[in-house]
């Protein structure tokens, strides 16, 4: 007589559900999907070898997390990152990136600091040769060290998932030549800062460079691209 053990059951349900769940987040946030587009549970059950039930259970925790709307009856339908949330996710950062760089100061391990010297000194070179791929890479690195060295998986979770959100509306930021070079540098001020064990100091610099980033977007169009691409919505 095979032995049901329930606790298994449950866990590996549940892990099922959290790996749908999380492909889906990555496809919305990577681009896979467009906003307003309907996620069909068939099909995507049928792309990922599962039910339909892991698949509408992603689907509601998709909905608390405002990516999409299940509207009754009709569908579920991707909702995409607003010009609003772009500006609260960008708020919200910049105080919980202070904070890490507070906690990266107390905590950072010599492996990560030679890591994160390396991860400037490289995006300066990069920088000067005008490699933008490249220095847009460094970046996103810059700030997985600087989370991992914070020694807190709440905050680092919360950093990350907050930096996908906003991961396809931040690469136009840097693609401006100008910011580039310049988000490179508050890295560096933010790398001496926490090298000198100056928590205050991180902490103002990492907040700092959050709210610069988000001002560097407006300036860049972030408005008009959101009105251009709802222009170009309401013709579909």
């Amino acid at each position: 007589m095979n032995h049901f053990d329930v606790k298994q059951e449950v866990t590996d349900k549940y892990s099922l559900r959290g790996r749908v769940f999380n492909k889906l987040r990555e496809d919305i946030l990577g681009g896979k999907y467009e906003d307003h587009e309907e996620l069909k549970e068939a099909a995507i059950g049928e792309e990922m070898g599962v039910s339909r039930t892991p698949v509408r259970e992603a689907f509601r925790q998709l909905e608390l997390e405002g990516l999409i709307q299940i509207i009754p009856n009709k569908g579920a339908y991707v909702t995409g990152i607003t010009e609003k949330d772009v500006k609260d996710i960008y708020m919200i950062r910049s105080l919980l990136e202070g904070l890490c760089a507070r906690w990266a100061t107390e905590h950072i391990t010599p492996e990560q600091m030679d890591e994160m010297e390396e991860n400037v000194y490289l995006a300066e070179f990069h920088a000067g040769k005008g490699h933008l791929d490249q220095l847009a890479q460094l970046d996103n690195r810059f700030h997985d060290i600087l989370y991992e060295a914070c020694d807190s998986k709440i905050l680092e979770h919360q950093l990350k998932a907050f930096h996908q959100y906003v991961l396809r509306v931040r690469k136009k930021t840097l693609a401006s030549v100008n910011r580039g070079p310049k988000s490179n540098e508050e890295h560096k001020q933010i790398l001496e800062a926490i090298k000198a064990g100056d928590a205050d100091l991180a902490e103002d610099l990492a907040n700092r460079h959050m709210i610069n980033a988000y001002e560097n977007m407006v300036k860049s169009g972030l408005h008009e691209a959101y009105l251009r691409y709802e222009a170009q919505a309401a013709q579909d």
